[in-house]
């Protein structure tokens, strides 16, 4: 089974290596995650991603567990788990990757101006955790079929399935094996994650909805509260 560190990595490479989170040296991130180990030296590239290491931190404390990398705990903030339903808080948001994305950063609130709309949109959609079916496997890539976000004008949703090719290794290092046609995978901006379990996936789509939800609740009150400083309507 794959370790937590090992886990953590094959998530959290792909915005490091594009320079939105993480330590500088996304070489050695890979590195890590190709060779499966874990020391003082990884720990610390860890806790450089700043919104990932405190919802992981999060996570194990409410859950008693000892270390914020065990993977139980790394597989709960990236895919979902039981451990979330335990580490959630009072207004509904729990310590997973589609918070972070959904509620925490500041994109979703731009869908309103349509100067930043186009790219508020896709940095939701790369930057969450999709799924996707595997369609075919060339080596360093793999073309899947998914469900892109869309946005209209007053909701967020998943649209109409379409195909995409994201990348299954980097400098010649894969972090998973060779994909089959059918398989269900996670992914992460172009990056391809994991093969997920149907378990997974049942959870990477419950906790992701949740947050979804959560966030168009949110855009449908803040666009009540600003019809309702337009001020009274002159007859």
């Amino acid at each position: 089974m794959t370790t937590g560190p090992a886990l953590f990595v094959r998530y959290a490479f792909a915005p490091n290596r594009l320079g939105y989170c993480g330590p500088a040296d996304a070489g050695a991130l890979l590195e890590y995650g190709a060779l499966g180990r874990a020391d003082g030296g990884f720990r610390a590239l860890a806790k450089q991603f700043e919104g990932a290491w405190p919802q992981l931190r999060l996570i194990a404390a409410a859950t008693g567990t000892a270390d914020p990398l065990d993977r139980e705990v790394v597989e709960a903030y990236w895919i979902g788990n039981r451990l979330l339903d335990r580490a959630g808080d009072a207004r509904g948001g729990l310590p997973h990757h589609s918070f972070q994305v959904f509620c925490l950063y500041p994109w979703a609130d731009l869908l309103g101006d349509e100067r930043r709309r186009a790219q508020a949109l896709r940095v939701l959609d790369q930057c969450r955790i999709r799924w996707g079916r595997v369609i075919a496997d060339t080596a360093d890539q793999v073309v899947v079929e998914s469900r892109p976000l869309v946005w209209d004008g007053t909701q967020l949703a998943l649209g109409p399935p379409q195909q995409e090719t994201a990348i299954r290794g980097f400098d010649g290092v894969r972090l998973i094996e060779r994909l089959d046609p059918g398989d269900w995978v996670s992914l992460h901006w172009e990056w391809v994650c994991d093969r997920l379990t149907p378990d997974q996936l049942v959870a990477l789509r419950h906790y992701s909805a949740h947050h979804l939800g959560l966030v168009n609740e949110r855009l449908t009150q803040r666009r009540g509260g600003l019809a309702g400083m337009s001020g009274p309507r002159i007859p």
